[in-house]
């Protein structure tokens, strides 16, 4: 697979692979067949594994742990810390204390079996903790060797900004999509003035930009999707509605609805890399495919006519969860 280069100097797979999934928020997992998922990923060229201490909570950093033993040298780790999780699942808030930073990333190297993690993110930015602080541990994290490269997530341009005067941020983390284009809004042009690499999480809109209905559901009341305002109610049936002309853009080229929708967050350029997250080998493969789909220009404009950044109805996420954006 093609090879893409994060900040100044961290080469990952053009595409990586979410593996939020495989642990939590999108129903039951089943860890024999996410294993096989990453050891396929490997072998396919995928190298970019992108995991979280919240995820399971915690478990989904054992269950990648596990997955790479004995392929280290195969793989782009990266992790995160900043979302604050009891054993139980609690949410505890967002923590960006320094002592926390470098408590997690203890606990982060211990459950992935791994000496260094090769990208380090903060989550979410805590608002009561000035980014100068927390960046200050996450620097010294890469000056005790247990930390190779440094990122963050949904972070506002300003926020970016004070973080690399205290250390080069290599990747910007936001969810990035057809039918989510907030990072337009000034975050891209900052990483690409600041030399950042822009990773974007939900490609596919949390399975609603596939051509599978199933993927478009919440499987059960465990899928965090049944809280989502743009799955439900008015606001999903309306956005059902932009997926027609999306599958006869689809049906035209002979491609997948998720594969265009990848193929167009691939095409935003060489320092984009969409992590697609998937629990299943059969989805992988589709997603992989969508790397050799070369879209025109005049492509792009139809997808983008097809789904309107103003038709999209309904906030990204819940009400709680949404203060914590753009940080």
């Amino acid at each position: 697979m093609e090879r893409r280069i994060l900040g100044a100097g961290l080469e990952v797979s053009a595409q990586g692979l979410g593996c939020m999934g495989m642990s939590e928020f999108y129903g039951a997992g089943d860890d024999t067949e996410s294993v096989a998922t990453i050891h396929e990923a490997l072998d396919s060229g995928v190298n970019f594994l992108d995991t979280a201490d919240m995820y399971g909570p915690f478990k989904n950093e054992e269950l990648v742990g596990a997955a790479i033993k004995g392929r280290r040298d195969e793989v782009v780790i990266a992790t995160k810390f900043g979302n604050q999780r009891g054993e139980d699942g609690a949410y505890l808030g967002i923590n960006g204390r320094p002592e926390y930073v470098l408590q997690c990333c203890d606990d982060s190297l211990r459950r992935l079996g791994v000496e260094v993690i090769d990208l380090y993110y903060q989550h979410r930015v805590d608002r009561s903790v000035p980014i100068e602080e927390t960046w200050g541990a996450m620097k010294s994290l890469v000056e005790a060797g247990k930390v190779r490269f440094l990122g963050i997530s949904e972070a506002s341009s300003a926020t970016i900004e004070r973080a690399n005067a205290v250390h080069p941020v290599t990747a910007l983390q936001s969810e990035y999509s057809l039918w989510t284009r907030d990072p337009e809004d000034g975050v891209l042009e900052t990483c690409r003035r600041l030399g950042i690499g822009f990773v974007a999480y939900s490609p596919l809109g949390r399975g609603f930009l596939t051509s599978e209905p199933a993927n478009r559901e919440p499987a059960d009341e465990k899928d965090f999707r049944s809280q989502h305002p743009r799955f439900v109610g008015e606001a999903g049936a309306k956005n059902l509605k932009l997926l027609d002309s999306l599958e006869l853009i689809a049906e035209k080229k002979g491609v997948s609805v998720a594969q265009l929708a990848l193929a167009w967050v691939l095409s935003r350029g060489e320092d984009v890399v969409p992590i697609p997250g998937t629990k299943r080998r059969k989805w992988l493969r589709e997603n992989i495919a969508a790397s050799e789909i070369v879209l025109s220009a005049a492509d792009i404009n139809d997808l983008e006519a097809a789904v309107p950044r103003g038709e999209v109805q309904g906030d990204r996420y819940q009400a709680r969860s949404m203060g914590a954006l753009n940080g």
